[in-house]
């Protein structure tokens, strides 16, 4: 049998995904959640084979629950997303993610990439492969991501520099780099701009 968790902030989802994948005769649903923290938390408890996650769940997302899990885990990470990002895709593989699909693949398709996975094969989606092969390499430094990263939360700049310990001052010259790098007016379009990029 392979053990499985899933985790999706979407009730209707998660609890179909589950449903589905549990009428499959080799694949058992040990545990589901609701969060990026459910997820961790429910790894650690359950110990699966394979964790099914949600890119985009609250409080952080899936891929910094991957990240989290594989750090102290052997379980084996499949990333579904709504929104399949390409600039996702290169930080879920650095992140050492084995599947990065659609939330539109069919669960009978989900259940072969989940046994490809378990064993021991890689599967990422035909479409977000070629659309991450093309995409521009991100302009940003590390420092300017982060404190887009946290922007997008609609934090103040205040509450940014008290997130990445820095002055607020620095935080400002941060924001108006991006900004000017990505051809942007506001700080807000900025994150969104790196948002939608997957770069954050």
């Amino acid at each position: 049998m392979i053990r499985l968790l899933i985790a999706d902030d979407e009730d209707l989802i998660r609890g179909a995904l589950a449903a589905l994948l549990s009428l499959e005769e080799d694949l058992d649903v040990v545990a589901e959640g609701a969060t990026s923290t459910d997820a961790v938390r429910l790894a650690r408890e359950h110990r699966p084979d394979i964790a099914v996650l949600d890119l985009e769940m609250p409080p952080a997302d899936g891929l910094r629950a991957a990240g989290e899990i594989r750090a102290e885990l052997s379980t084996k990470i499949i990333l579904v997303t709504r929104h399949a990002r390409p600039g996702v895709l290169r930080r879920a593989l650095s992140a050492g993610v084995s599947g990065f699909v659609p939330k539109t693949t069919p669960a009978a398709r989900l259940a072969e990439i989940i046994r490809d996975v378990a064993a021991g094969r890689r599967y990422v989606d035909p479409d977000i492969a070629a659309s991450a092969l093309t995409e521009d390499d991100c302009p940003l430094t590390g420092r300017e991501l982060e404190v887009l990263r946290v922007s997008r939360s609609g934090a103040s700049v205040k509450e940014i520099a008290a997130q990445v310990h820095l002055a607020p001052g620095t935080v400002r010259n941060y924001l108006s780099g991006a900004m000017a790098k990505l051809g942007v007016t506001s700080r807000h379009a900025a994150a969104h701009r790196a948002w939608e990029e997957g770069w954050i």
